[in-house]
């Protein structure tokens, strides 16, 4: 299929607008920039419109056979087309979304069904993976950590099987979660969700040098709690990794050698690369919890390794047909049109808080408060958003607005980009920044 046709960026004053395409393209994003001037000291107002002309369109998906990230690392699997074709939109009417949860599935004649929890430490890149798995964004995503407060889920449909993703916050000790006054939900819903799950994935950063070498404490109190439940290994951003060959030492180091009963046999692999720094394990820090006896560092009970970039939907694909596959006999949950069980509104409150995350320094975006006050669909069918951002402090007001108005204008125009494609509709978003009295 050839690619959408670009089309020019019209400049308006205030307002971002884009023009609505025929049926024919598949997508087009074109961004607008809108000028801002003489913006008031303490509010700032701009709007971000787009448009979304079709559905992402994709070839279809090879079902999953017996190979793995680990088999197409070593050279025995074959590569796919793309992840996914037509996901479902989230209305923006909460009405209909709520009457869409709660409808009955619509299931075929033998349905299968499959619950997933991701699990691991913040910053992991569950909240990417789920969003590549589902096909459209709908979980917030920043390189700051816990940018997921509290449980959210998404469903996967295709055919027979039904996969409902729950994306967790990264797992926390109770001393981290009290030491930095943070909410008790992202102590406690990973454990919570791990009572319905029937199956575990845990992800592993292995760009990340300083913890990639052992699952977290937390992450193995889950697994040896819930020890019943299956689970598969993930590991994730291998495509930061310049020596490859590091991956099969990860392997071994994060199953203690041993993967679906079976120990792993790479004797040569398992020498530390001269150089690559390998922190001990007991030199984690205050947040090292005691599990009794020596200090565990892998799980030997794994039934699978994956090997992945989130960001790449071919790498991704693989994962996605594997959980299909392992979907159990049951009634589905969901009707095939749900996507996510968040509202509308609690989509677009973290869509902006993930770019305000992403855009603002340090610990400033976490004390921004939101307060949408207007919601509704305007004369041609579009979404009209007004949302307030209120901040503490006079120097926060004039770091969020930026100079002449544009740091807050960009917000608003990604934010609108991001909000176009859930929704599948123009949206105008208009954001304002104000001092909290």
């Amino acid at each position: 299929m050839a690619a959408p046709s670009r089309r020019s960026a019209l400049l308006l004053p205030t307002v971002l607008g884009i023009r609505r395409l025929g049926p024919d393209a598949a997508r087009e994003w074109v961004a607008r920039l809108s000028s801002l001037s003489d913006c008031p000291r303490r509010c700032v107002s701009c709007c971000s419109g787009a448009a979304f002309s079709g559905p992402r369109l994709a070839s279809a998906s090879r079902r999953y056979g017996q190979s793995s990230a680990l088999d197409r690392f070593l050279g025995l699997s074959q590569h796919g087309g793309s992840l996914t074709s037509h996901p479902p939109a989230v209305s923006m009417h909460r009405d209909e979304q709520d009457l869409l949860l709660v409808h009955g599935p619509d299931m075929p004649e033998n349905p299968r069904v499959l619950r997933v929890v991701l699990l691991g430490a913040p910053n992991a890149g569950k909240s990417t993976l789920s969003n590549q798995l589902l096909g459209r964004k709908v979980f917030p995503v920043s390189k700051k950590v816990h940018t997921t407060r509290c449980q959210a889920l998404g469903v996967i449909t295709e055919e027979e099987a039904q996969v409902i993703l729950l994306d967790t916050p990264g797992l926390i000790s109770p001393a981290k979660q009290k030491r930095h006054h943070l909410e008790l939900s992202l102590l406690e819903d990973p454990w919570k969700s791990m009572e319905s799950a029937d199956l575990v994935v845990v992800l592993v950063d292995v760009s990340d040098k300083w913890t990639r070498n052992q699952l977290s404490p937390q992450v193995l109190q889950c697994l040896t709690q819930f020890s019943q439940v299956p689970s598969i290994l993930v590991m994730n951003k291998v495509d930061c990794l310049k020596q490859k060959s590091v991956l099969l030492e990860l392997t071994a180091a994060l199953t203690e050698g041993v993967v679906n009963g079976k120990k792993l046999k790479m004797r040569q692999a398992l020498h530390l690369q001269s150089g690559t720094p390998r922190p001990s394990p007991t030199a984690k820090g205050p947040n090292i919890q005691s599990m009794g006896g020596p200090q565990r560092i892998g799980w030997p009970h794994f039934r699978e390794i994956f090997m992945l970039s989130a960001l790449s939907q071919e790498d991704v694909k693989t994962l996605k047909q594997y959980l299909l596959a392992q979907a159990l006999p049951g009634p589905w949950e969901y009707h095939s049109g749900v996507l996510t069980s968040q509202t509308p509104e609690e989509i677009c409150a973290n869509i902006i808080r993930e770019k305000l995350l992403e855009h603002l320094p340090q610990e400033m975006p976490y004390s921004v408060q939101q307060k949408t006050v207007l919601w509704e669909e305007g004369p041609s069918g579009e979404l009209v958003i007004e949302q307030k951002l209120l901040v503490s402090k006079e120097s926060h007001v004039r770091i969020l607005i930026g100079p002449k108005g544009r740091l807050i204008a960009q917000i608003a125009q990604e934010a609108g980009h991001d909000l176009m494609d859930i929704f599948l509709c123009d949206v105008q978003l208009r954001l304002s920044v104000k001092l909290l009295q």
